[in-house]
């Protein structure tokens, strides 16, 4: 299927354009939001599009149109306020399930964050973050479209080891973004995924196994 990554600059989604462009059954197209972004991707053979969560719903459908699933993996960063945060991952979430409607595709996969659906377990620190993963899993929840929603644990750069532990609830845990980007690209055509949110941390069970038996 080709599967529009949306945040294919940052690091989850440059791993998994990556892991697609391998994959021999998936192909990626890379929505990012600046020139130079697009000739990054270009040069290594995957489509591009330009197109900014801060638009309008016609300008990201415009960009999944021919596509069979989208990832969601933007975010505003950890460098930006609240304001931003607000605009990209919440109403730029929304705005990206709304134009998945759109346009016909059902297929809808989320990063979100470990206990995004638990208010009393969200970290102080970096609340109004939680609050836009919150909502915005929620919207998509309450959606008619085939979604999963991955709540990752502390993101780690650091090699997979292709094992994770996937639940409901896991209060506390850490992960390889290559894993992250692993568990979405096995995600993607396996049924017990769909319309089901799991927290994800690492653990030892091979991913494949592991997403069967959630």
């Amino acid at each position: 299927m080709k599967v529009l990554v949306v945040g294919a600059n940052g690091q989850i989604g440059k791993i998994l354009v990556d892991l697609l462009q391998k994959s021999g059954k998936h192909t990626p197209r890379a929505m990012v939001r600046k020139e130079e972004q697009v000739e990054f991707f270009q040069q290594k053979g995957v489509e591009t599009i330009l197109a900014d969560l801060e638009g309008t719903v016609d300008e990201i459908a415009e960009a999944a149109t021919g596509c069979d699933a989208v990832v969601f993996t933007a975010g505003s960063g950890g460098h930006t306020g609240a304001d931003k945060t607000l605009l990209v991952d919440l109403d730029g979430a929304v705005k990206t399930m709304e134009a998945a409607e759109q346009t016909g595709i059902d297929r809808f996969i989320i990063v979100s964050a470990l206990q995004a659906h638990h208010r009393e377990n969200w970290n102080e620190a970096i609340k109004p973050y939680y609050v836009a993963k919150h909502y915005a899993d929620r919207v998509l929840q309450a959606s008619k479209l085939d979604y999963t929603i991955i709540r990752p644990g502390g993101l780690l750069n650091e090699p997979g080891t292709g094992k994770v532990e996937a639940s409901e609830n896991l209060k506390r845990g850490t992960i390889p973004r290559e894993d992250v980007a692993r568990t979405i690209l096995a995600s993607l055509d396996e049924p017990n995924t769909y319309r089901k949110a799991f927290d994800l941390v690492s653990g030892d069970t091979p991913i494949e196994a592991e997403l069967k038996s959630i």
